[in-house]
């Protein structure tokens, strides 16, 4: 599997990302300029955290904008895995891939610590090596991650089984408890915790290689089919 790590300016997670991908995981990764136009040759793509454009106007309001964003709806549209975690949440939802908004943490302080999540729905593809209902601890890093969405919203992300992940205690007043969603094909994943900071016992958990690993496995199973 090659994986896309995109990068923007004031990314600061894309090299956590890349070592987890290509370390702990043991598959092909890939710096991608947010300058670049095309993501084509890569089976899954991931878009790190950090601070891009240093979060002026809105946190990912600029990213949003960047070259390499038409590219990444195109791989979202053919089904590849695309995964954003922190800020990379917050662009997948400034660019409409993901339903909702991020607010300020509820304290209006940012937050830096592990954290206990529920695995919410174990039958997506970011998902499959979980248990429904687990705990599991990963690490958050955010002063945004207050994610919001109206109660319709709230509602049909309930009754799709689109919630992937909810906080246990919810740290920084997300609506629902909400810490990951998927899109409606299933393909996209926005979370704001770091599963990439979790890959290795000596980081003090490995509950986030898991999900990589349940992405690897569903490349393989979807390669598998094709050459039935």
């Amino acid at each position: 599997m090659k994986t896309a790590v995109i990068v923007f300016p004031g990314s600061n997670c894309d090299a956590d990302m890349y070592h987890a991908i290509r370390d702990n995981l043991g598959q092909e990764a890939e710096f991608i300029w947010h300058e670049e136009k095309s993501l084509d040759g890569f089976d899954a793509v991931m878009i790190p955290g950090g601070f891009s454009y240093g979060d002026y106007l809105r946190t990912g309001a600029i990213a949003r904008f960047s070259r390499i964003m038409p590219a990444l709806v195109q791989a979202a549209e053919a089904g590849k895995p695309i995964l954003g975690v922190c800020n990379g949440f917050q662009i997948l939802l400034e660019a409409g891939l993901l339903p909702g908004a991020m607010l300020r943490n509820r304290g209006l302080k940012f937050i830096c610590r592990p954290v206990e999540l529920e695995v919410v729905n174990n039958r997506t593809l970011f998902t499959s090596l979980y248990e429904t209902g687990e705990t599991i601890t990963i690490p958050i890093a955010h002063g945004e991650g207050n994610y919001y969405c109206d109660e319709t919203t709230l509602s049909a992300l309930k009754a799709a089984g689109r919630i992937v992940f909810k906080y246990r205690d919810n740290p920084n007043g997300s609506v629902g408890d909400i810490a990951g969603i998927v899109n409606e094909k299933g393909n996209v994943l926005g979370m704001m915790p770091h599963p990439e900071r979790a890959v290795d016992a000596l980081l003090g958990s490995a509950d986030g290689l898991r999900l990589f690993q349940s992405i690897l496995k569903h490349w393989r199973e979807s390669r598998a089919a094709l050459v039935r």
